[in-house]
């Protein structure tokens, strides 16, 4: 089993090491190109749709696999494959024609129903010191739908940098790879879809890594999105007492970007879908370091994140509870020094320097 797993990522990463070039002459044949401009990083016109790639090696390799297992949740593969593909179109249309906000999100609608059509959704919560929580279709559904929404859109806001939203996804999904690992059996799907969609992003890094010789465009930080937001619905609805926290810590850079950006509009009275350039990698970059630093950087804090995540999926409550705060408090800390919410409101930080300053002893008067 674990040879067909290893064949299934090699296979994707030579497929998608493959499909890249077409894909990038693809692009340009197409007019799938993206301009630099005041918000932007790069400063040539770069080819897009670089995500076709990524999911013709998901698919490719998933065809090449599949046959020779017999223990998988073929529905899960196909709600993946079907919702997918439909992400896809969507974010081809928009790397080619620039979609507006709504037509996005219809396709992302749909791609979600489509999940959930499949038999797949959110339908009990495990709440620490207390029991699960079952929900019924009426709440379980649309917050399924919100839940993949939200996961697929988050990923493509931190699409900034060569190699970012790659990177990040591939840690995250390294570690939903690891955790189903963890959970044996239950976890043979996960592990499949995982290991072949970890294959593809490989493939891909090596033309997107800094500097990027094509951009995944929509069209892979869509779909890179709502693998992992499938994945985590798949996987872990089951496996601690504060299994809700585990996909939230796997996506925790993706999420909490998102939620500071949101924060932050609100803070300085912006509308919550304008753009601006106080993303965790633009704070990053202000501060002095380079693109690859930043990226590495980046990277680093994901794999924090996922490393918790598994941690926290293997320890006892109380030292899982004490994971989640003591990264609860490094974030906010974190986010109050590089100015992601405000270069000038720091609560946090401010109160904690009040206390220090207490907590010194006065000098003597000479």
């Amino acid at each position: 089993m674990f040879a067909l797993y290893g064949i299934g990522f090699v296979a994707a990463c030579l497929i998608s090491l493959l499909m890249t070039p077409l894909v990038k002459k693809f692009a340009f044949w197409v007019g799938a190109v993206d301009a630099p401009n005041h918000r932007k990083v790069h400063t040539r016109i770069m080819p897009r749709l670089g995500g076709l790639a990524i999911f013709l090696a998901f698919v490719g390799a998933y065809f090449i696999v599949s046959p020779a297992i017999d223990t998988f949740n073929r529905d899960a593969a196909m709600a993946l494959l079907v919702g997918g593909l439909v992400i896809v179109i969507t974010g081809g249309l928009d790397d080619r024609f620039q979609l507006s906000p709504r037509w996005k999100l219809l396709g992302q609608l749909i791609a979600a129903i489509i999940v959930v059509a499949y038999g797949f959704r959110i339908d009990f919560l495990n709440i620490p010191f207390g029991d699960s929580w079952n929900l019924m279709e009426w709440i379980s559904i649309p917050l399924t739908i919100f839940w993949i929404v939200g996961v697929t859109n988050a990923i493509n806001l931190i699409d900034g940098l060569d190699g970012l939203s790659a990177g990040v996804s591939g840690i995250a999904t390294a570690t939903i790879l690891v955790l189903a690992l963890l959970m044996g059996g239950s976890g043979v799907t996960v592990v499949l879809l995982s290991s072949i969609l970890l294959g593809s992003i490989v493939g891909f890094l090596f033309y997107n890594f800094h500097p990027a010789k094509i951009f995944m465009g929509d069209t892979g930080a869509l779909f890179l999105g709502f693998s992992l937001a499938v994945f985590s619905i798949m996987g872990f609805k089951q496996a601690t007492l504060i299994s809700f926290l585990v996909p939230l810590l796997i996506l925790g850079v993706p999420l909490s970007d998102t939620f500071f950006a949101i924060l932050r509009r609100y803070v300085n009275k912006m509308p919550i879908s304008a753009p601006d350039k106080s993303h965790l990698h633009h704070c990053l970059l202000q501060l002095g370091f380079s693109h690859r630093k930043t990226v590495l950087i980046i990277y680093g804090i994901s794999a924090v994140f996922g490393l918790s995540a598994i941690l926290m999926s293997q320890a006892e409550l109380w030292v899982a509870i004490l994971i989640a705060a003591a990264l609860f408090a490094i974030l906010v800390i974190g986010a109050e020094m590089i100015g992601i919410i405000s270069k000038s409101r720091r609560p946090v930080l401010n109160f904690l320097q009040k206390i220090r300053v207490k907590a010194m002893p006065g000098r003597m008067p000479k």
